[in-house]
């Protein structure tokens, strides 16, 4: 691990590579899982400022979700979430021509109807993030549908901490990610890395 400000980063985010291919996992990871993507508390207030911008973009079922229990609920680990749809896919989420799962958020975003992305947690997979007592935990996620993800990150030579250099710097800021740059190389570096290749 690596200690960065009030963080704890795997030395994962540096040895694995990643590299997300759309094309193999057809964003599946916006249909699976055990819940919605996690939300901060402000990133509520964001989603419900946007639900009207992209409302006609969602499926029935998504609006009848929405509808029912809001944008948002509080699942079993107490952990506040997106909506999902028939404990599948998120209500955000929107399919394709080719059948390829979107974020109807991130649309909107990329034509310039909101300031608000899509939530950080899913800008930043597969790095989860727990909140420890003492510290917040910056950690890989490995989840068997990103194999085409793994395969292309190895076939470019990718670190993950590098592809999700957008994604990081966003929730935690340029000196953050440039201590973690830093620090990355000085491992590198080191006769524990070049050992264990």
């Amino acid at each position: 691990m690596l200690e960065i400000g009030d963080t704890l980063v795997s030395l994962e985010l540096l040895n694995e590579h990643f590299c997300c291919d759309i094309a193999h996992c057809h964003g599946i990871c916006c249909e699976e899982g055990d819940s919605g993507a996690p939300l901060l508390q402000e990133e509520l207030e964001a989603l419900e400022e946007v639900l009207p911008h992209i409302l006609d973009r969602l499926s029935p079922a998504a609006r009848e979700v929405i509808d029912r229990q809001g944008v948002a609920y509080t699942d079993m680990e107490g952990d506040l979430v997106t909506s999902i749809v028939d404990g599948r896919e998120c209500v955000f989420a929107v399919r394709d021509g080719q059948g390829t799962w979107q974020c109807a958020i991130e649309q909107a975003w990329e034509q310039g109807m909101t300031a608000f992305r899509k939530p950080v947690s899913c800008h930043l997979y597969p790095v989860r993030l727990h909140q420890h007592r003492r510290f917040l935990a910056v950690e890989y996620h490995q989840w068997e549908v990103c194999r085409g993800a793994c395969r292309l990150g190895d076939e470019l030579k990718l670190p993950l901490y590098r592809f999700l250099k957008g994604p990081l710097v966003r929730r935690f800021g340029e000196e953050w990610y440039r201590e973690l740059d830093e620090a990355a190389q000085a491992y590198y570096a080191s006769d524990y890395y070049r050992n264990r290749r």
